[in-house]
């Protein structure tokens, strides 16, 4: 039984460490703050979320919704810096995750934000796979699924930022 133990905490410190270094080696743009992995931009928002939408339907994830923050800022007479929402998924991972832990499910489908700063700069932001893991205890049922999420994400928002 101790064992038994001491492998599964073995493999729970490798998944960990295995997001962690996937997280710190995606670019020397990059900053993560409160779960969420926020990476700089070399196009517009517009741009960047064109990019991010065409890599993600070249995988077949679903894009269940783009939603425009700063459209919806001005029908209601307010400005703000270009801010867009894409909420998108691959059910066949997603589930899993949330069979782990229903809680998941508010975290999901996942979430990417582009958006633009007070000096300009753009920014794809989307959440750390490692804080959800955290946030929902779900490390002992999904490491390998939370850690090829982590992967995946991580390569879509540094070619989509480029």
């Amino acid at each position: 039984m101790c064992t038994q133990g001491k492998n599964n905490f073995g493999e729970k410190m490798k998944t960990t460490i295995y997001i962690a270094l996937i997280t710190a080696l995606i670019t020397t743009n990059v900053y993560a703050s409160e779960g969420i992995i926020s990476l700089k931009s070399k196009s517009s928002v517009a741009e960047t979320t064109n990019k991010l939408v065409g890599l993600l339907k070249s995988k077949g994830v679903t894009i269940f919704a783009k939603i425009d923050h700063q459209q919806g800022a001005k029908k209601v007479g307010l400005e703000m810096q270009p801010s867009k929402l894409i909420v998108f998924g691959n059910p066949q991972l997603g589930t899993r995750l949330m069979q782990c832990g229903a809680q998941a499910a508010i975290d999901l489908p996942m979430k990417a934000l582009i958006w633009q700063d007070k000096n300009n700069q753009v920014w794809l932001s989307y959440n750390d796979m490692s804080y959800i893991m955290k946030r929902h205890n779900i490390n002992q049922c999904a490491e390998k699924t939370l850690a090829k999420i982590a992967k995946i994400l991580n390569q879509f928002a540094r070619s989509a930022a480029n």
